[in-house]
This record gives structure tokens, sequence and C-alpha cells, in this order.
């Protein structure tokens, strides 16, 4: 079997659809079918040298705007929007320097990282640079902010700090210049305003959050200020969803700068930011959405008449845009462009803003701890980027012993682990991975404002799935609860996956799910404890993992038949069950398109088949030399002909094992002939 190893998980870029790097170009195309009329870009752009305040502002606000919408970005960029917007920074207007940090935020949002290496290449840090030191010295001599007056300098370094946060997140560039330019001390600067600006303090975590990930030359210069203000963070106490997002994030920094601290609070500090994720995961979003939509119909039934008509005229408004909303191809299918602009909500949604920033800290929890239970070193990949049996030791008949190492625990350390367990938080995932409950999909899906919510929740089931199976493949099977506790969370996969008519479609759904079984299914199968799933049932998601076009997922389809079926080798009366199975891998070995699957299936082949009467039975009742021997040179030459542009060198050298293996077995299987 392959390699069940977890991966520290890399959050994704801003934008999921990102610009092609030929989009300026079809957008010049498509601009002489359309006419300049089809865009207001030269127009909003224009305005940008007005001599009047006013006039840019507008202009870059509703550049701001326009650009949400992907398809208008390559005619801002085809016009050098980057390049024009970029001294609007530096305006004499506070307003204008905020709404053209919100355009370039929003460009680089949903342009993606071709847009923000655009950005970095015209310069834009340095403006960036300067209106963020500006605006953090005049943080103290600004107006005070009140509830009814907010602080204008404030507003304008919360646009730099957003955009800056999605530099530093999509460009290595960037990244080096935030080193550089000594701008962590600012973004600290910012989230020390936490007590009264907790719009301003969430942005600068994020940003943190981002920068500190990955980034020694950042983490050796740190100093004792830095952490203690994280520090101070992670223990306030003020209530609401949004000081929750905050301290979370302040939990995944300094578990980032955990290498930092001083070693005789890493303890401590290591059990406060589990408590922190563990407190973030008690909340149950099914029970407060409701509340909280809830407590903004209350709110709009106490609004005078003429807010609660403008309520209703936006949310027609927003029902008219989501009709219009862009879409793209995937896979041949319409799909709607998934933009999160959560956090650019208007102010008169303040309940929308808790439920979305109780979903983004529970997704980052969630993130968090699957980095904590990764290993560091980059060579550990999940076999869906290298793959099976190159460090398995081999049998006594020179095959790959595929059991082997395959849930060994990774680089969990006994501090990590005891505080993830000291807090229950294997319990507090796995209960995330439950569906949403109807009640609060129901809000979700009757308001359009709050639709967006809908992917959010959906997408904190994804992270609970792949959480749990990083807690799986590193801890043991006894500080899990044992063997009723792994048959508990069994039943439980299997009422996600079987528990609907017919098994979800959902990629990123089936992708975590599936990863989640296999490496419960290797646990189970590891100490010899029976499994709720039947091979029937085993045999559907497969079958259906199979037909989807994420390598992973066919991956880990395959590589549970393997575990199923060298489970059955050893029972009796099982060889139908193995036909079947045995049957199914030689399909993918033979037809999937992608020569790691076919590795992964032929290993799953060399597990199921490898020993037993029932086995053999099988083998010889499905022709399986005969068809693996037809297999072997087509096998070789697809990774003589495809393996070097398509695959890595670590995938090379697995395939490369899993080859010399198919040579061995053929000929274990000629003995087991001749016997």
């Amino acid at each position: 079997m392959g390699k069940s190893k977890t991966t520290k998980f890399k959050r994704p870029k801003f934008n999921a659809v990102g610009l092609p790097a030929d989009a300026v170009k079809e957008a010049d195309a498509e601009e002489e079918e359309h006419g300049d009329d089809s865009c207001p870009a030269a127009e909003l752009l224009e305005k940008l040298q007005s001599p009047s305040a006013d006039v840019r502002e507008f202009a870059c606000a509703s550049i701001s705007r326009v650009v949400q919408q992907s398809q208008t970005i390559p005619a801002f960029l085809q016009r050098d929007a980057i390049r024009r917007l970029g001294p609007m920074l530096m305006d004499t207007s506070l307003a204008v320097r905020e709404t053209a940090a919100g355009a370039l935020r929003n460009l680089s949002a949903c342009g993606g990282q071709e847009v923000c290496e655009d950005m970095v290449k015209h310069d834009v840090m340095t403006p960036l640079s300067a209106l963020l030191r500006e605006s953090c010295a005049g943080f103290e001599s600004a107006a005070v902010a009140t509830a009814d007056k907010k602080n204008a300098v404030e507003d304008v370094a919360n646009e730099a700090v957003n955009l800056l946060w999605n530099l530093c997140e999509s460009s290595s560039q960037s990244l080096s210049v935030f080193n550089k330019a000594g701008l962590l001390d600012l973004v600290v600067q910012c989230l020390e305003r936490h007590p009264h600006n907790v719009e301003l303090a969430i942005s600068a975590a994020h940003c943190l959050h981002t920068v500190t990930e990955d980034n020694p030359e950042l983490l050796c210069s740190l100093n004792a200020a830095v952490l203690a203000v994280v520090e101070s963070v992670l223990l306030t106490s003020q209530p609401g969803m949004a000081h929750i997002l905050l301290r979370t994030l302040a939990a995944g920094t300094l578990w980032n700068m955990k290498g930092s601290l001083p070693a005789t609070r890493q303890a401590q500090t290591l059990n406060a930011v589990v408590a922190t994720l563990s407190r973030c995961l008690d909340l149950d979003p099914g029970t407060l959405i409701p509340e909280l939509r809830r407590a903004e119909e209350a709110r709009h039934r106490d609004a005078p008449a003429a807010e609660d008509q403008a309520v209703a005229e936006m949310e027609e408004e927003e029902e008219e845009e989501e009709a219009a909303a862009p879409k793209r191809k995937r896979n041949g299918k319409a799909v709607r462009v998934d933009n999160d602009f959560s956090d650019l909500l208007p102010g008169d949604k303040e309940e929308l803003k808790e439920a979305a920033a109780l979903l983004t800290a529970q997704q980052t929890s969630l993130e968090i701890i699957v980095n904590m239970c990764c290993s560091d070193d980059p060579s550990d990949d999940e076999w869906e980027e290298e793959s099976s049996s190159d460090e398995c030791d081999t049998g006594p008949d020179g095959l790959c012993d595929g059991v082997c190492s395959l849930m060994s625990p990774l680089c969990l350390s006994a501090e990590v682990h005891e505080a993830l367990i000291h807090h229950s938080i294997p319990e507090k995932v796995l209960k995330k991975t439950e569906f949403p409950r109807k009640e609060a999909m129901d809000v979700c899906q009757q308001i359009p404002s709050w639709r967006g919510l809908i992917k959010k929740v959906q997408r904190v089931q994804s992270r609970a799935l792949t959480c749990l199976h990083s807690i799986l493949s590193a801890m043991d099977a006894e500080s899990l609860g044992g063997a009723a506790a792994l048959q508990e969370a069994a039943q439980h996969l299997s009422t996600l996956v079987f528990g609907a008519a017919e098994i979800p479609k959902d990629e990123e759904f089936l992708e975590a799910v599936i990863s989640a079984m296999r490496s419960l299914l290797q646990m189970i199968a590891s100490k010899n404890i029976s499994q709720c799933m039947t091979p029937q049932q085993l045999m559907s998601l497969s079958e259906a993992a199979t037909r989807c076009d994420v390598v992973s997922v066919r991956v880990n389809a395959v590589a549970i038949l393997g575990i199923t079926g060298s489970t059955l080798a050893k029972e009796k009366d099982t060889a139908v069950t193995l036909q079947m199975i045995g049957n199914a891998l030689l399909q993918v070995a033979t037809k999937d398109a992608n020569l790691v699957v076919n590795g992964e299936a032929l290993d799953a082949l060399f597990d199921v088949f490898a020993d037993g009467d029932e086995a053999e039975t099988a083998s010889k009742n499905i022709h399986l030399l005969p068809a693996l021997k037809a297999l072997q040179p087509v096998f070789r030459a697809k990774i003589r002909k495809e393996g070097r542009g398509k695959y890595s060198p670590q995938q090379l050298c697995v395939l490369d094992n899993i080859k010399v293996n198919l040579r061995r077995f053929i000929g274990y299987l000629e003995k087991l002939v001749k016997k």
C-alpha cells in the first residue's frame, strides 16, 4: 500500500479562478467584438487624473466594485490599471488612498497570482509600504474612533494591510520585500489596535499568519516585543465571533513562531494555542447561524421604515447580482465563480459578518491542527504527489510489504500529542465532520445575502475530514480511544458516505472523506479490528471515486480496495469478493490515464494477492497472471514515454520500484502455478 502521510495544509491563493496568462490578449479580441462600451475601464481610469478628490475617490471605488467581476479584469490590466492606481496610494486625500488600496486589494484577490506578480513588477510595494508607515504613524494623532465616527486613518490602514496580505500570500517577491522593509512592526502595530478596532486587528492577524508560515528569514529576526503582542491577543477574552477569529489567527501565528519562543514558555504557549482552537471548535454553527439570522430580523423590525426599505432593496439587488454572476467552465460544466468577499460586507450586515467570522475561525482552527499533525520534512508528500512502496520492506518472496510504516506516527511531539488529547481535539474534529444542520442550511439558502455561507459551511466539514485524516496518520489507536472509538468513527464515515441515496459527488468533500476513510481503514486493519463497512459499500465508493477527475481521490480509492482486500484475504470464504476487488484494481491499473493511479492500483494488487488460499483461488479465477503479463510491457513503455515530462523525480522513483515489484510479483504467481 502507499504511505498515507499527512502534509502541511497550504492555504489556497486568494482566488481559485485567477486569470490565464493570455487573459489580457483575449481581452483585446473581446473588445474588438464588443467595443469599448462593454467595460467602463477606460473611463474610470481616466477619472483617476481628475483634479477633484471626489471624482478620484468615485473612480477608485467604482474600479474596486467592477473588478469583483473577474471577467472585467483583463480590460483594466491592458490599460495599465496597476501602474495608474499605485501612485493613488499616496494621494493627498485620505478617502482616495483608502479606495485606491481597496481597488488594488480586489484586483489582487480576484486576479490571482498573475495579477499579484504584476503588482510587484510595477513596484506597488513601495507606495504601499509608505502608506502603511504613514497610517501607523497617524494612529494616535487621528480622531479617536467612536460608535458613530470611524477613524479614517485606521480605515486606510485596514485596506493597506489587506492588500499586503494578498500580495505576500501570492508572491514570494512581496514576502522578501516584507522581510527587508521592516513591515512586520507596522502590521503588529495594527494588531495592537484590537481593543477598539477588531476589523483592522483581524486583517493584521491574517497577514501575520501568512507571513510567518515557512518564512525562516522573518522568524530569525523576531523579537520579544512581537511575541508578547501576539500572546496578549491570544489571551484576550472579548465576546463575539470576530474576537474568536482574532484569537484563532493569533494561535496560528504563535504555532508558526514556535521555534522562536523561549524554551521555558513553549509548553505553556502550546497549551494556550490548543485551548484556543478547542474553544473555537466547541461552537456550533448549526445553532448559531439561525440565531444570528433571527437577531438580524429583530434588528430590521426595530429599524426605521426607511432603513428597512433600504435593506429590502439591497437584498433584491444581491439576488439580481447573483443571477448575473460570472460563470466559468470546469470539466465542461458552467459553475459560478467562488470569490469570497465576506470581509467586505457593508456595516449593516453585522450578524452575517459574525457568522462568516465564526466559519472562517473554525476552518482556520482545523487547518492549524492539520499543520500540527504533519511532518515538516518536504519529502513527506502524499502518494498522490509521490507514492507507494518506495521505502517498504520486502517480503519473503521479494514482494513489497504494503502495510509497512503506512500509519506510523509522524512528527507529532509528546507535548503536542498531550495537548491535543487533553483538549479532546480528535473528538471535536470528528464532530465537525458531520453534515450541517438543515435549519442552518435553510437559512443560508433562503436569504440571498447569506448564500455565500453555504460554501463556507461545507468547507468547514471538508477541512474537518482532512484534519481527521491527519490525526489518524499522526496518532496511535490507543490515543484515539482504542477499537471501540475507531469502529464508531468508521460507522460515522460510513453514514456520511452511504447515508444518502447516492454517494456525494462534490470533489472537495469526496477528496477529504476518502482520505480520512483510507487512514482509518488502514489503522483498523493494522489492529485486526472488524470493519463496519461491507465490501460492497467500499466497492461502490471506489467506483464513484475512480470516476473523479481529482487524482488523489482515485489514488485513495484504489488504496482502500487494497486495504480491504488484504484484510479479506486472511479470512475464509472470501474468494468471490477478492475476485470483485481484483477485477476493479486491474481495470484501474490498465485504463486510468494517470501513471500514479496505475501504480497505486498495482501496489494494491500486490497486497491483496500476496498470500493465502482465498487470494490464490481468486487470482486464478480472474486470470491475474496473464493479465499482469500483458500489462507489464505497457506499464514500462508508459513510464518511459510519459514519465519524464509529466511526473516528478520522486514519483518516477516510486514508479520504478513498482515496475520492479511487478516483475517480482509475476515471478511469485508463476511459482504458484507450478506448485
